[in-house]
């Protein structure tokens, strides 16, 4: 991994029913949102598989810089997504942002 590059994780639950197509839908939808801005790198949907935690699902993506993570975060889909879908939508999340450790 690029030293400045980030790998933007967020974990999540939503509203619907387990298994039900409106949690299908909106992983669908996410992901054709998401990862067709043009900054956005190797972005993947995960399902939560262990006991530890309450959380459902995972969203992934990485971005080569700084740069090209704050411009996903102000690209107008990306906005719409959180303020149509992502707000009304999911439960809970926790959001994590990592870049390379060297020591």
């Amino acid at each position: 991994m690029k030293d400045d590059a980030i790998i933007h994780s967020v974990i999540f639950s939503l509203n619907h029913e387990k298994g039900s197509s409106a949690e299908q839908r909106f992983l669908e939808d996410g992901r054709a949102a998401l990862s067709s801005i043009p900054t956005v790198k190797e972005f993947q949907v995960f399902r939560e598989i262990s006991p530890k935690n309450t959380y459902d699902f995972g969203f992934s993506m990485k971005f080569d810089s700084r740069a090209d993570y704050e411009a996903y975060n102000a690209h107008p889909q990306h906005v719409a997504f959180v303020r149509d879908r992502w707000d009304q939508e999911v439960s809970q999340f926790l959001e994590i942002d990592y870049a390379g450790y060297e020591h």
